[in-house]
């Protein structure tokens, strides 16, 4: 028997599970469940009861017997593909000229799914030889319909943030890790991620800023090439393409949850520690 969700408890389902995923909790499974503990339980719900059933009818096929009481090992995590070499430092007076050479050979792109429901494409925007660079995820709404990274309710935010590092917009570059806008504001699926990161590492390679900042768990996993829950990330600095790489939440999740800007705020201060930077004094 299978459950089918109504459209509003779908999106937040959705949206419970892209807060787990800003926490740095990318995978998840189910340990099957024994219907008799729900009534030991005293489960009133006898429909939900009967699904955990059906469910274990479907796991216990003839084929591939488990023990319902013995987790099922976690597959293997597929390797990320090596990213390309780190190419020749580019002269600063260069630097917008050799970004408009990535931009024009990315074209109009339709080197995976992602094409299909986009509106603009989604590059870089900032200062070419700046010293700050910001990496998120991808483009969502205002993004996909302006062109330009971060412009909806989480860019006014990262705007601020950048603010209070004492620094101006336009002296930071900004980029995702895939140009075009995911369908419902998904995560990146792994193929799309790796299809348009190359082109995110040849940016960061003629950008050379002196510190990278990764917006969030996806950000941190394609520039660092692993998976790793974003709380063993924060809090230290990491090497990437002879940069140093600062993680912090991405502006979204600290718009879903303004009680971590704190913790966002202490990992900007290791950026600008990095930078030396001072905040601003306050009027």
């Amino acid at each position: 028997m299978a459950r089918v969700l109504d459209p509003t408890m779908r999106d937040a389902l959705r949206e419970r599970v892209r807060f787990y995923r800003d926490l740095g909790l990318t995978e998840f499974y189910r340990r099957p469940v024994d219907p008799a503990l729900m009534a030991d339980e005293g489960a009133a719900d006898a429909q939900t009861a009967a699904l955990f059933a059906d469910l274990q009818q479907e796991k216990s096929h003839p084929e591939v017997q488990t023990d319902l009481h013995q987790e099922q090992p976690i597959p293997v995590r597929k390797t990320f593909p090596a990213p390309p070499e780190i190419a020749a430092a580019v002269p600063s007076s260069d630097r917008a000229g050799a970004l408009q050479l990535i931009r024009e050979e990315i074209g109009d792109c339709t080197r995976c799914a992602l094409h299909t429901g986009r509106n603009k494409l989604v590059f870089g925007d900032g200062d070419a030889a700046a010293r700050l660079m910001f990496v998120g995820e991808g483009p969502g709404a205002d993004e996909d319909a302006q062109g330009i990274p971060f412009v909806g309710r989480a860019g006014q935010l990262l705007n601020n943030m950048i603010v209070a590092m004492g620094l101006k917009r336009e002296e930071v570059y900004i980029a995702n890790v895939v140009k075009c806008r995911p369908p419902g504001n998904r995560t990146p699926e792994p193929e799309e991620a790796h299809t348009c990161s190359p082109f995110l590492f040849r940016q960061i390679d003629v950008v050379r800023p002196e510190v990278l900042v990764a917006l969030g768990a996806t950000a941190a996993t394609y520039l660092l090439g692993q998976r790793q829950p974003l709380a063993g990330l924060r809090g230290r600095v990491h090497s990437v393409r002879g940069t140093r790489l600062i993680v912090t939440y991405h502006p979204a999740y600290l718009l879903r949850d303004p009680r971590q800007k704190k913790e966002a705020w202490a990992d900007l201060q290791i950026a600008m520690r990095e930078l030396g930077l001072k905040p601003p004094k306050r009027v």
